[in-house]
């Protein structure tokens, strides 16, 4: 247990103010999650576009009283509140951490590498959770954040750690192995990804292998020749360093050529590998129930793990044979009686338990939140004090309905009942409760589904989910928080974001997105109808909301949700005025549209003396923004017509601003101009098609993140041969022995006809297939002649990382904006946080 005053010794602090000493258990870094204000001590990270210390006020209101701080707040404020003064508090973070895991001497397993950090921990702990107490990374925290919260949770009662390390550029890994400082690590893998940071692929690998400077074994593929070669310079390295021949021990293994582990054969049956190995000149075998590559890659990293932990062959064996898939995400699909699923059915953990009610808690768009949660399994708790805790986090995450599955949460049911407000039931099995189960039940409700594997949740997922097309478009929520991180670390401290959320949020969904967008504190939203806004409004959205096309029909529509229209034009100007005064309000706030020479709507110059007179002392309206559209921001020939726009928009604000006698925020940048002509941020940007991963720029596009990816199945394979026509008017013809696969999505989905006749193309298994004759409303036909093995189910890209969405609009001769908007509303979005 640590408290103010023992921290404060740790970083080697100056105690501002010490009015006590409460015991600190929580690091709290985000003021969104306060769960144990008492005995949480709050960290405010400060970056170049957010200083933390603007919520010490609100969360000292909600019972914090110990803060880690750079900047010396006003103590007067906080009379019963600790404050530790640090020169840098991530600093101070990464350093008390490090302090915490020197108290632990059990074993501690690192992981680093490209791909398979997060499967071959969570695979490690369903391996070894029957011999040892694990404390692990939840999820995939594995970042200069992350990894200091995952090592925070290491406890007296832990007797093995797993933790992942990631890094996005030179001099990371330094900081996370004194926080780690892993006995054993493990390498997974050497590939392209996220190489932005880095010179060539050596220099990641180097970087990378920073983690294992102290450890006391690694173990690692020598398939990769460049990783191979980098660990036996840096083990030579470390040996000198250290002052010991041969620095770490190195346990190799390969399947091509002599190492410490050998794999001898690699059989794939069905849904099974079978893999023979030599070790020790022992032969050793095992089956996992998985056939890719990465998988099976993945599972020697731990059998060669297992081996080095003494972990008997014969359990060894057993154990691989019933691994289980890991939940790399939580998706949010569409439920039955208006309802949203939230589901993560696979793993139970207070860890993840905690990430799970955090998404939860972003999704406003339903009355009632209920979580459905199984038993947790291996906590290192008594079942009555973990169950006291999961309690406290129903009601600190304001949940409404609890469904309890399980024989250890109903016995604890005790501590749900005593939850106010928390409406609580208990099953001791899955299939009581499938036994039971009603749907009219469940009614315009945001449901979790959080179980462990063995609970087989997935059932009642089925029952919960309404039914869809087997046709879908996956976003990907991190993607989103991503693209925007980019954008943002372009502008200046003190420009504002406006985000476009007009047309279904390009095709990717309305609420959904907006809900993210509000819990990652953009400025505001940006719509193209009042009936976009009311929608939003509907389902919790708070913040500001910007009409772009406002109809006098829709007035009533704006004054009652609190929208704010833009005005374009003196009559519309009039027109609103007068509605704002019928209904009694005053201070409205309205946006002004300058036209700078697109000729679509907005007051020219010419207008702004009678605009000006409209507005100046208008007790009714309140200027919030005034803005102009460029008409190439993106397009280096269209520069000087950009500056020209940039230069009229100058003036023609200026000269209204002065005559309102009040400062407005101006507005010009979209998403290309916020890279190409930095110049006109102003006060506000808007950030749209950029924000879902598409940008003009090559430098920009290759810092963004895919957001959607269009997936389909193959409903029909055909065997063809020479003559055989396909589809509608005959056009397409077998030039010899053909096959072909039918797929679920036509032009009624948003395929465009014009990709017909080998103009477009899809990935199956990997491989490109071209369109085979005209694309029909429902169904398009694929001549996958050149791919082997192809069959019914199959799933098929239709866009997506692998397979650009730029790539598709190229092929049919338009752009990205017209294929993402143009996905149909009957193609279900599943929403995912990895």
């Amino acid at each position: 247990m640590y408290n103010a005053e023992s921290i404060s010794k740790v970083l080697k602090g100056e105690l501002l103010q010490h009015t006590g000493n409460p015991g600190i258990e929580h690091i709290l870094l985000d003021s969104r999650k306060v769960i144990y204000p008492a005995t949480s001590v709050f960290i405010p990270l400060v970056s170049a576009r957010r200083n933390a210390h603007q919520y010490i006020k609100e969360l000292y209101e909600k019972g914090v009283s110990n803060f880690i701080v750079s900047e010396t707040p006003d103590l007067a404020q906080f009379p019963a509140a600790n404050f530790i003064l640090v020169k840098d508090t991530m600093s101070a973070l990464q350093a008390l951490v490090a302090y915490h895991r020197q108290q632990f001497q059990i074993p501690v397993i690192g992981i680093t590498g490209s791909n398979g950090k997060t499967i071959v921990k969570e695979w490690l702990y369903q391996l070894l959770e029957k011999d040892y107490n694990i404390v692990r990374s939840p999820k995939s925290y594995n970042s200069q954040i992350g990894v200091p919260l995952s090592v925070w949770q290491m406890k007296p009662e832990h007797q093995l750690a797993i933790f992942e390390a990631g890094i996005s550029q030179p001099g990371e890994m330094e900081h996370l192995e004194k926080i780690i400082r892993p006995n054993i690590g493990i390498f997974t893998n050497i590939g392209e990804a996220h190489n932005e940071g880095f010179l060539n692929i050596r220099q990641k690998i180097n970087e990378k292998l920073v983690l294992f400077s102290k450890s006391e074994i690694l173990i690692y593929c020598k398939d990769y020749p460049v990783l191979n070669e980098c660990v036996l310079q840096f083990n030579s390295l470390v040996g000198k360093k250290e002052n010991q021949e041969g620095g770490l021990q190195l346990c190799t293994w390969s399947r091509k050529t002599e190492a410490d582990f050998r794999v001898t054969s690699v059989e794939k049956t069905g849904t099974h590998s079978h893999i023979e190995a030599l070790y020790k000149n022992e032969s050793l075998s095992i089956t996992i129930p998985f056939v890719d590559e990465g998988s099976i890659e993945n599972a020697i990293h731990c059998w060669v793990l297992m081996l080095h932990l003494k972990i008997a062959q014969d359990v060894i064996q057993q154990r691989m044979d019933q691994l289980g898939n890991i939940a790399m995400r939580l998706e949010l699909k569409q439920g039955i009686n208006n309802c949203s699923v939230i589901n993560d059915s696979y793993n139970s953990d207070l860890g993840s338990l905690n990430i799970a009610l955090d998404f939860l808690q972003q999704q406003q768009q339903h009355p009632t939140r209920t979580v459905i949660l199984s038993d947790i399994l291996q906590s290192g708790k008594s079942d009555a004090s973990l169950y006291e805790e999961v309690a406290s986090l129903m009601q600190q995450k304001k949940i409404d309905k609890l469904i309890g599955i399980g024989k250890n949460i109903f016995r604890e049911k005790k501590c749900f009942q005593q939850v106010e407000g928390l409406k609580s039931t208990f099953f001791l099995t899955t299939e009581e409760f499938i036994q039971q189960f009603n749907q009219q039940e469940f009614q315009h409700e945001t449901i979790l589904l959080k179980g462990a594997r063995v609970f087989e949740f997935e059932r009642i997922g089925k029952l919960l989910e309404q039914k869809v097309h087997q046709t879908i478009l996956e976003i990907n929520l991190n993607a989103v928080a991503h693209n925007i991180k980019q954008y943002q670390a372009l502008l200046k401290p003190a420009t504002k974001l406006m985000a476009m959320v007009k047309a279904f949020s390009y095709g990717s969904g309305s609420f959904e997105i907006a809900n993210l967008l509000q819990f990652h504190g953009v400025d505001y939203l940006a719509v193209a109808y009042a009936d976009e806004g009311v929608e939003l409004r509907r389902t919790g959205i708070t913040m500001p909301i910007m009409v772009m096309n406002p109809e006098p029909s829709s007035f009533d529509a704006i004054l009652q949700w609190n929208l704010e229209p833009e005005i374009y034009s003196l009559h519309l100007l009039q027109q609103f005025e007068e509605e704002v005064q019928i209904a009694g309000k005053t201070g409205f706030p309205v946006h002004i549209k300058l036209d700078t020479g697109m000729h679509r709507l907005g007051f020219e110059k010419k207008d702004i003396p009678e605009l000006a007179a409209m507005l100046t002392d208008n007790n009714y309206l309140t200027v919030k923004s005034m803005f102009s559209h460029l008409a190439g921001s993106e397009d280096p020939a269209l520069d000087e017509l950009t500056k020209q726009q940039g230069k009229l928009f100058y003036e023609m604000s200026y000269q209204l601003q002065k005559a309102l006698g009040y400062a407005v925020i101006r507005h010009i940048a979209n998403s290309a101009a916020i890279l190409r002509h930095p110049d006109l941020q102003l006060d506000m940007v808007r950030l749209g098609i950029g924000m879902y991963g598409v940008d003009s720029s090559e430098e920009m596009q290759a810092q963004l993140r895919p957001v959607s990816t269009l997936k389909t199945t193959v409903s029909q394979v055909k065997h063809l041969k020479a003559g055989d026509f396909v589809g509608y008017s005959a056009k397409w013809r077998a030039k010899g022995p053909a096959v072909t696969a039918t797929v679920r999505i036509g032009y009624a989905d948003g395929y465009p006809r014009r990709l017909s006749n080998g103009v477009g193309k899809m990935l199956i298994r990997g491989q490109l297939a071209p369109v085979a004759g005209v694309v029909a409303m429902d169904m398009v036909m694929l001549d996958v002649t050149h791919i082997p093995d192809v069959m019914e189910g199959d799933e098929v890209i239709v866009f997506g990382e692998s397979l650009p969405v730029q790539q598709l609009a190229a092929w049919a001769g338009t752009i990205p904006y017209e294929i993402l908007t143009g996905i149909s509303q009957r193609v279900k979005r599943v929403y995912f946080q990895e």
